[in-house]
This record gives C-alpha cells, sequence and structure tokens, in this order.
C-alpha cells in the first residue's frame, strides 16, 4: 500500500498548477486526438489559420504570460537560487553605472558568496556581464523581473523564425504549408516547455543565452541559404551577446559560423568570403569588449576570469575550478558534497562521461516535459539530419553544447532548472522536432498537435514534480520580500541580513543609511555594532527570513562592553586574500563559538598556507589581543600575525599535539600588548594539517 501511494503521488499531478494545466492537456489532447480542433493555428493564413504577425504575437504573449504566472506561483515572486540573486545584485550594480561597487568599513559586512572583493573596498559579481546587462534596463524602469517574460516572447518568435529556416532548407520555398506548420509547432513547443518558463522567470542567464543561439542559428541559415548581409550583422550580434553571456555556450555557433565562412559563399570568392567574416567580427565587438571589461573591473585583468579569480581567493585545492580534466579539479567548500562523492578519483575521461549522461537523462525531460517524448523526437530526427545540411548544422550545435561542457566538472543541474548547461539549445531541438513530424507525419497537424497536448499533459504528470520541489526549496520564497519594507514604511537606515540571497536582493549600491536603505550581513559580532556606531547609529532593523512568514524586527546590534571588541573569524570568509591553501567557514557545534570557526588547509602539508584577514580597529592606541583556535590533534602549527597600517607588531602561535586529540577543542590563545593604528591585518599562517582560528578579541588598553 505504501508503495502504491508513492507510485500515485508520482504520476499525480503534484500541485494546483498541475492540476489546472492536466485539464487543460487532457481536453486539448482529445480535441486534437478526435477532433482535430487547434489545427488552424499550425496553418498558413490561406489555409484557414491566423496571419504571421497575429500568430506570432499571440505565441509570445502566451510565452511571457507564463513566465510571469511562473514567477508567482512557484517562484513566489522573486529569485530563488544563489546563482539568480547573484545575477540581479549584478544587474542592479550596472544599472548605476559600474561593474563593480564600493563598501564602507567593516567590509567582512558586505563580501560573501559570489562576490570578489578588490583592493581598497570594491565589490564585484563573478558571473559574466551579458544578462545582467538586460537586467540593469529592467532596474532603470523599476522591473527587472520583466526582463525574463520578454525574453520568453522573444524566444518563442525566434524559434519560429529558426524553423522557419529549418523548414525551407527540408521542404523548399514552394511548400509554404509544411514550412509554415513546423515553425509554428517549433514556437508552440517553446510556449508549453517548462524548463523555458523557469530560464525566463528566474533571474538566470540561460533564456538571454537561448535567445542569442536561436537568434544566431537562424541568421546563420539565412545566411547560407541567400547571403543576407543583415543576417550577417544580427549573427555578429548574437555571437557577441552570446559570448558576453555564456562564453562556453558560445563555442558550438562560432564552430558552425567558422565552417560556413571557411566554406563556399554564396558569391564564390575569397574577397566576399573575407567580408563576412569581417562583418561578423565588428558586430561580435561589444559584446566581446563588455566581457573583458568586466573582467577588467572585476579582477584587475582583461583576460583574468572573474569565477576562476573568486574560487581561487576563496576555495581550494588550488585551481579547483577549472576547465579541463585531471587531479584536484573540484572546489571543495562550494561544491565539497558533489566532489567527495563523485570525484574521488580525479576529474577524468569516465567522471566527465558520468557527468555528461546524468546532465543528458536530466535534459531529456527538460525538452519536451517528458523523457519518453523527448527520445522519439530526437529518433525521429536523424533521418532529417542525415538529409538536410541545415538541419545537420542545428545538430552540431546541439552536440556542441553537450561536448563544449563536458570538461566542466560540476552537474549544474536542479529540481525545475533542469540541466542548465543544456538548456540554451533546448529551442534548436524544439525546430528540429517540429521540422521532423512535419516531414515524417502525412497527417503533420494532427501530429504536432497531439504532440504538443500530450507535452502540456506530460507536465502535469510527470515535470511538475519538479518544479514543485524547487518551490519548496530554501523556505519556499525569497529572501527578501521589498513588500514588508514599504509595509513598515521604511525609507532610510539599516537592514541585516543573515543569508546570502537576501543581502543580494536587498543591496542597493552607492545607498546610504541617511539616504535609503542600506543593506548589511549580519555576523553577530562587534563588526555589527562597529557598523552601526560608524554610520551615527541610524534606524536598524534584522530581516528574519522564515518558511511560513518573513518579518522586519527592530534590531540594536549588541556590543561586548567597553573597550572590548569581539570578532568571529568565520565572518571572513571570502578572506582578503590567500596563498598556498584554502580557507572555509567550518563547523564544531557546541565547540567553537557560535558552532563555526574559520578553517585553514594548505595544499602542500610541507608549505605554509595564509590567509588575510581584515582587523577592524575601532580608534587607534594600545590594545591586548587574544583569541581561539579549534584543536583537531592534527599535528598543524600555526601562527596568527598582527599588522598595524602595514607594519607587523605582534603574533601569536599555537600547534596541534602529535597524538590525535578524543575530540575537536578550543585552545585559548595567550593575550598580548600591541600598538595598532588603522588600518589593521591579521595573517593567518598554517603549516603541516589544518588549523582553525575561532574569534579574535580586542581590548583598549588603560
Amino acid at each position: 500500500m505504501t508503495r502504491l501511494k508513492a507510485l500515485l503521488a508520482f504520476i499525480m499531478p503534484a500541485d494546483v498548477g498541475a492540476w489546472g494545466t492536466f485539464a487543460f492537456g487532457l481536453l486539448a489532447l482529445v480535441l486534437a486526438a478526435r477532433f482535430g480542433h487547434g489545427w488552424h493555428w499550425l496553418e498558413a493564413p490561406r489555409r484557414g489559420g491566423p496571419t504571421r504577425a497575429r500568430f506570432l504575437m499571440s505565441v509570445a504573449f502566451a510565452a511571457a504570460f507564463l513566465s510571469l504566472a511562473y514567477v508567482a506561483h512557484y517562484l513566489g515572486g522573486g529569485p530563488r537560487i544563489i546563482d539568480a540573486t547573484s545575477y540581479f545584485l549584478e544587474g542592479r550594480t550596472l544599472a548605476q553605472g559600474g561593474f563593480t561597487f564600493d563598501v564602507p568599513t567593516p567590509t567582512a559586512a558586505f563580501r560573501g558568496r559570489f562576490l570578489l572583493f578588490s583592493e581598497p573596498s570594491q565589490l564585484g559579481g563573478i558571473f559574466p556581464p551579458g544578462y545582467p546587462l538586460l537586467l540593469a534596463f529592467g532596474f532603470i524602469i523599476g522591473a527587472p523581473m520583466v526582463i525574463g517574460p520578454f525574453l520568453a516572447a522573444g524566444l518563442a518568435a525566434s524559434t519560429y523564425f529558426l524553423a522557419r529556416e529549418l523548414g525551407i532548407a527540408a521542404f523548399g520555398e514552394a511548400e509554404e504549408r509544411d514550412v509554415e506548420r513546423a515553425a509554428r509547432g517549433a514556437a508552440l513547443f517553446s510556449v508549453v516547455t517548462a524548463a523555458l518558463r523557469y530560464h525566463t522567470a528566474d533571474t538566470m542567464s540561460h533564456g538571454a543565452a537561448a535567445l542569442a543561439v536561436t537568434l544566431g542559428l537562424a541568421a546563420l541559415l539565412l545566411v547560407r541559404r541567400t547571403g543576407n548581409r543583415p543576417a550577417l550583422s544580427l549573427l555578429g550580434l548574437a555571437l557577441g551577446g552570446l559570448v558576453a553571456t555564456r562564453p562556453v555556450s558560445a563555442l558550438p555557433l562560432l564552430v558552425a559560423t567558422a565552417l560556413h565562412l571557411a566554406g563556399r559563399p554564396p558569391e564564390g570568392t575569397k574577397r566576399s568570403r573575407l567580408r563576412a567574416a569581417l562583418r561578423v567580427a565588428i558586430f561580435m565587438a561589444p559584446g566581446v569588449w563588455l566581457l573583458l571589461a568586466s573582467q577588467a573591473a572585476v579582477t584587475g585583468s582583461w583576460l583574468g576570469s572573474t569565477q576562476k579569480a573568486y574560487y581561487a581567493a576563496s576555495d581550494g585545492p588550488r585551481d579547483c575550478f577549472r576547465y579541463g580534466f585531471g587531479a584536484g579539479i573540484g572546489c571543495l567548500f562550494e561544491h565539497g558534497d558533489f566532489v567527495r562523492t563523485r570525484l574521488t578519483g580525479g576529474f577524468g575521461p569516465l567522471a566527465a562521461l558520468l557527468t555528461t549522461l546524468r546532465r543528458l537523462k536530466i535534459h531529456l525531460l527538460d525538452v519536451t516535459n517528458f523523457e519518453l517524448f523527448t527520445a522519439t523526437l530526437m529518433a525521429l530526427s536523424w533521418p532529417l539530419v542525415r538529409r538536410v545540411a541545415a538541419a545537420r548544422t542545428a545538430a552540431l550545435v546541439v552536440l556542441g553544447q553537450i561536448l563544449a561542457y563536458a570538461p566542466f566538472y560540476f552537474d549544474g543541474s536542479y529540481p525545475g532548472g533542469g540541466a542548465r548547461f543544456y538548456a540554451d539549445v533546448i529551442p534548436v531541438e524544439h525546430a528540429l522536432f517540429a521540422v521532423a513530424l512535419t516531414k515524417t507525419f502525412l497527417d503533420s497537424g494532427r501530429a504536432i498537435a497531439v504532440t504538443l497536448a500530450a507535452s502540456v499533459l506530460a507536465f502535469s504528470l510527470r515535470a511538475s514534480h519538479d518544479h514543485v520541489q524547487l518551490m519548496k526549496r530554501d523556505g519556499g520564497r525569497p529572501m527578501f520580500e521589498p513588500d514588508l519594507v514599504r509595509e513598515a514604511h521604511k525609507d532610510h537606515g539599516l537592514i541585516f541580513f543573515d543569508t546570502d540571497h537576501g543581502f543580494n536582493l536587498a543591496h542597493a549600491p552607492g545607498v546610504s543609511a541617511s539616504h535609503g536603505m542600506m543593506s548589511v550581513r549580519l555576523r553577530g559580532d562587534d563588526r555589527d555594532r562597529y557598523l552601526y556606531d560608524s554610520l551615527g547609529r541610524p534606524s536598524t532593523h534584522r530581516y528574519v527570513f522564515g518558511p511560513e512568514k518573513s518579518s522586519l524586527e527592530l534590531f540594536t546590534p549588541p556590543s561586548s562592553g567597553v573597550g572590548v571588541f569581539r570578532y568571529e573569524s568565520e565572518a571572513e570568509w571570502p578572506p582578503l586574500h590567500q596563498r598556498g591553501g584554502y580557507a572555509e567557514p567550518a563547523w564544531a557545534s557546541g565547540i567553537a563559538s557560535g558552532d563555526r570557526y574559520l578553517r585553514l588547509t594548505p595544499d602542500d602539508p610541507s608549505a605554509p598556507a595564509e590567509a588575510e584577514l581584515e582587523l577592524l580597529i575601532p580608534q587607534d592606541g594600545r590594545y591586548t589581543i587574544d583569541g581561539a583556535a579549534v584543536l583537531q590533534g592534527q599535528g598543524a602549527v600555526a601562527k596568527l600575525r598582527v599588522f598595524s597600517k602595514g607594519t607587523e607588531v605582534g603574533a601569536l602561535e599555537w600547534s596541534d599535539p602529535k597524538a590525535a586529540l578524543p575530540k575537536a577543542i578550543v585552545y585559548e590563545l595567550g593575550a598580548r600588548a600591541v600598538d595598532l593604528v588603522a588600518p589593521g591585518r591579521l595573517k593567518l599562517e598554517v603549516r603541516g594539517a589544518p588549523a582553525g582560528l575561532d574569534r579574535v578579541t580586542l581590548r583598549k588598553a588603560p
């Protein structure tokens, strides 16, 4: 009975939205299969169907409306996963006119996940700037969440034009009926695919990347067919936008473009081939420049990858975040569970194959809402790919996407978002499937209509379970809801957040506590009090996130006492700098203060690892400094060096005993008197094995 209930729960609609889709899909399936209703939407106007303009406006509106509905129902009104909130903050930063933003002291009140710190006091997002630039326009008009639905509308329309090009290649321009039917079927596939609804709802870059791939491929096929020069310009713009949005996803389309340009152009001369390549390069240039300018602003190097720089500064082992194969790949803090489970022998060909197969399994669900439908349509598309050159180019882009991400170690998949590294080519598959159905079945209108209705039904019975998982994860709502601030009638002051998601959603670069709501991270130590005092003790609240209801509570940061300043070390992650190892927040429940500490792990036990931390000095003068370390009996030797205005003024040392301790313990470091002048720094040095710093305390000397 238990197994029967579990099976019924798996195959029944998962929520009220899925039940509504179930009723609609069932009705559509019966009408399409039995009576042929809805076929006229697939037909050219002269055969009783709507005009092209009316059809495109209708499918664009439907796609945008469903993406807005996804925002409201499944996302709860705003961005959900950490990547999405990071893109959100990057978009807001770009709307203010820069790639980075300044932060006051203490910088630890702002540093955090997916933000890269650069001296003296700047933070920048680590994701490519193409999609954040689109979000910036949303912030400028005061509605960033409408960008996704606009992308959804554009994606449905661009899928139509891509399928038209494939249809013309497959049937010939004279067979307008089949060409139009395939194009309209592909656009409707775009509308009913749940994975695209997510990627044009949450603030993730895959919807923008998919639009660039679809437009670029459609333009490439048009150029191959007609030599159209404006299409060459569109191809260059799409490639540039794709490079600025998801550089790896640009590789397949770049290869397809290069193969075309290396072949015989429509004019058949070397000169025309060079002119075409130059036009594409010129129109690519703005997107490429945008990516390089972003990297220069965030990392200090035009060619420096922001993501690679971030993981080098915040994770380990050394060079763990890289594209390729070998030992040491896989970052142990951000992706620790995955790496320890899947990559115990390093990331080699077998691990890459298994990762790719896991992605493909999920991707089969993403494309049509049901794995069996996708696999069947792939099989039906094979004869088309074999016989039609344009279809081979489209298939090359799809296969290239799979191969391009094979050397990247992390799955990157999650419920609702699916196999997101492959989401960028879902519209290409829709175009191939629609043309293949039209070419395979004599009664192709009925075949496409039935497949679309079955795909809608499949969402309610199969895919909806994943989207409900997404809806329920991370508390079931965005970790910051602006309405709570508006309802409290607050227009200036401080808001403390204890989640990365909430901070990313709320923080407005350049806004001060005296002229707006300044969002900061709650650290639970005297950093909070320092910031509160340094800003003139403004009106202050704490945002309390709850699974049922969040709240905005009055809050006054506590003080450790007169002349006493306690700093929790884990608040310094990511550190200002790290070398020879990696620092990470670690748990020591019931042992460390707050149950957490900052652990530093050397890459090589025989060489020292260093992590540089910020030391707040409330007032220049003489202090005694002490602290606490977490020991685990691993034979580590560690030193905490104290710097005042760039000069070392003292050090605290400790070591683990050679014999293993029965359990981790906290070791109180001895106090040392030092003269301190701001700015202060701490340098944690560890050799032999990991060692951790729990807290540091300053006491003002009498």
